[in-house]
């Protein structure tokens, strides 16, 4: 929670002011039932109240025979035998005229049968034109208090907008920041990282994750503090109202208690267990999906079905287990509330018979029962989504605290990469001490071709990763132009490389937006030259859209040739200072290869290139090749000193060269 609260520090006065106003959503909330307990009390069972004689101009006056009468008076006003006292019998209303205050309070306690010998002897019956007028401000008053409810209603309406959209937008800010913060520093882990993580769980983490965080920002945390202070405020207004009604309104209290204990354990657990269940899926999916060609060449379909069948019902069963828990839950508070909705209701009629409880009084005390425990019931909800954004963050923070295993240097080296590259006793090891490289040196001039062949594992590839440090060494140095790369910005280092290898990736988009990688320095003139230059417009010219044209992820609609042309073009794009050529041919047909080896001899001009390849007619031109095995250097020298030594290249040479006869 300390973790996740430290986003709301920047919305603070956002917090600030969605806090005032939901005290005052509250107040509307709490206010709403007092006035119609009002308007039943004073208006609507207004008759009950007594009149005595005033003059015309008295206040809130009105005509009964040849006298003026109001309810509006001070205690000091009441004279003996000035009061005039409307009752109902048999649904007629009757004016008992000139009694004492003591026999007006009488009446409001009388019982049916002696009502009726005051009806009979004392009283006069009341017509409809007489009732009108006596009552003509209670009808005022009931017009009033629907106009006051209507405008709170309004007000509440208003106020709800306005918090629900601040809430919003401050939520979806802090999302859109926190998704951004994922996704950018799983950018910045190395690549040993990603060998280890399923990739459908990383997505998990940036999409579902982060998405169900934003509950918390917008409707919880608020929502929280909301439903508590309106338990603390229905508290009060009843204590104030009744303290006998209040005491029996909190009777069931302990049960709910005990059942939103209960919840809150059962949610949380069911919430943990939906939210692994979805990252699993999800795993699963991003897996199978990107390897369906694999599946459908041996047929395995079914047998994958099944196990997404599994998956599914696991999920399936870890959500029903979630609405459950909210199914059995609701009822239960609901049929708490009804138990006190009753006793209320039992005791509160008995009073009001008695006249020692107003029916308005009642009213209100009705109505806030059944808001009462509405807040209970949303905290104990509350509580297990809170539950679920935490377990979320959990998942999130755990990404988010994940060491950069490569960093750049807090005071990197000012430095103009031209080329040179040099290993001095390198050693190198991706797990433990289990080492690739075994005390690596060599040196590659600015210029230079330099090739690398061994058999596979002999540490070739490693090479390559080294020198862009997407891993870093265990002992010894690797230098750029005589300066420790670890010394070196690695947006510089790695800009200044230009790296195509085997298995190359296109992404969605178009053909234009592959080569540049979006990069709004380099032109569509550069990107048509580098095309050019490698051979790629060839294919490209030909494409309907030429460089607009659509590609699809992987470039599915591409052959593995024309990716292969795409990423020597984007390589070229960049303009880089070293060239690295991982088995960058291998997926190429001969004639493609031709192209590409003409179009190779202009670019590595100038460019210190390093080329894998297992293919040695690739790279007998190069000034340099260096055999690997088993993670140690065995020979160097170019193909002509190479073949007449008779080593390991001569046997390799021998060997492709037998394939192809």
């Amino acid at each position: 929670m300390k973790q996740l609260l430290v986003y709301l520090k920047p919305h603070k006065w956002t917090i600030f002011f969605a806090t005032i106003l939901v005290l005052f959503i509250i107040v509307i909330e709490l206010y709403r039932p007092i006035i119609i307990g009002n308007a039943i009390d004073n208006n609507i069972n207004g008759y009950y109240k007594p009149y005595i004689e005033t003059t015309k101009d008295g206040k809130n006056s009105v005509a009964y025979k040849d006298v003026y009468l109001t309810k509006d008076f001070k205690e000091s006003e009441i004279k003996d035998n000035n009061i005039y006292q409307i009752v109902l019998f048999e649904d007629k209303y009757y004016m008992v005229e000139k009694i004492s205050k003591q026999q007006s309070e009488n009446l409001q306690k009388i019982t049916a049968k002696d009502l009726e010998k005051v009806v009979l002897n004392d009283a006069t019956l009341l017509q409809k034109e007489d009732l009108k007028e006596l009552r003509k401000y209670d009808f005022t008053g009931i017009l009033y208090a629907t106009g006051l409810y209507l405008l709170i209603m309004l007000i509440g309406f208003v106020l709800n907008v306005i918090n629900t959209l601040i809430l919003q937008n401050m939520g979806q800010n802090i999302i859109f920041k926190m998704r951004k913060q994922v996704f950018e520093h799983i950018h910045s882990l190395s690549t040993n990282f990603f060998n280890k993580e399923p990739f459908g769980k990383l997505v998990t983490r940036v999409t579902n994750d982060t998405e169900s965080i934003n509950e918390l920002f917008t409707t919880i945390l608020i929502k929280l503090f909301k439903n508590l202070v309106k338990i603390f405020g229905f508290a009060v207004v009843m204590f104030y109202k009744d303290v006998k009604l209040a005491l029996l309104s909190f009777l069931m209290l302990p049960i709910v208690g005990a059942l939103t204990f209960m919840f809150k354990h059962f949610s949380r657990v069911a919430y943990r267990v939906t939210r692994n269940k979805i990252t699993e899926m999800n795993t699963f999916l991003a897996e199978h999906i990107s390897g369906m060609k694999l599946i459908q060449i041996f047929a395995k379909e079914e047998e994958k079905y099944q196990e997404f069948e599994n998956k599914s019902e696991e999920l399936y069963r870890a959500n029903w287990r979630e609405v459950m828990t909210f199914a059995i839950f609701r009822p239960c508070i609901y049929f708490v509330s009804v138990i006190a909705l009753i006793i209320i209701i039992g005791d509160g009629s008995i009073s009001v018979l008695n006249g020692t409880l107003s029916v308005g009084t009642l009213y209100i005390f009705i109505s806030y029962i059944n808001s009462f425990f509405e807040p209970i019931q949303d905290l104990a909800e509350q509580f297990g989504t809170l539950q679920s954004s935490i377990a979320s963050s959990e998942k999130i923070f755990s990404i988010l605290e994940e060491k950069q295993d490569i960093v750049s240097p807090k005071n990197p080296k000012d430095i103009n990469i031209n080329g040179k590259i040099e290993f001095k006793n390198v050693w190198f090891a991706y797990e433990g001490e289990d080492y690739i490289l075994k005390d690596v040196s060599f040196t590659i001039n600015k210029g230079e071709k330099v090739a690398f062949v061994g058999a596979t594992g002999a540490g070739k590839s490693s090479i390559l990763n080294l020198i862009g440090r997407y891993f870093d060494i265990q002992k010894g140095e690797i230098l750029i132009d005589d300066v420790n790369i670890k010394d070196i910005d690695i947006d510089i280092l790695r800009s200044a490389i230009g790296q195509v290898q085997q298995d190359v990736f296109i992404f969605t988009g178009d053909i234009k937006s592959n080569i540049s990688l979006n990069n709004e320095n380099i032109s569509d003139e550069m990107i048509k030259q580098s095309a050019k230059m490698v051979n790629a417009s060839s294919f490209i010219e030909k494409l309907n859209n030429k460089y607009d044209e659509p590609v699809t992820e992987r470039g599915s609609t591409l052959s593995a040739g024309q990716r292969q042309l795409l990423s020597f073009a984007r390589t070229l794009a960049y303009d880089p200072k070293i060239l690295v050529l991982d088995e960058a041919t291998s997926n190429i047909d001969t004639e493609t290869e031709g192209l590409i080896t003409n179009a190779l001899e202009t670019l590595m001009n100038n460019r210190t290139t390093i080329m894998v390849a297992h293919r040695l007619s690739t790279i007998q031109n190069a000034d340099k090749i260096i055999v690997m095995h088993k993670g140690e250097i065995k020979e160097s020298g170019n193909h002509q000193q190479l073949i007449a030594n008779n080593g390991i290249y001569k046997r390799l040479y021998d060997v492709q060269l037998d394939k192809k006869l």
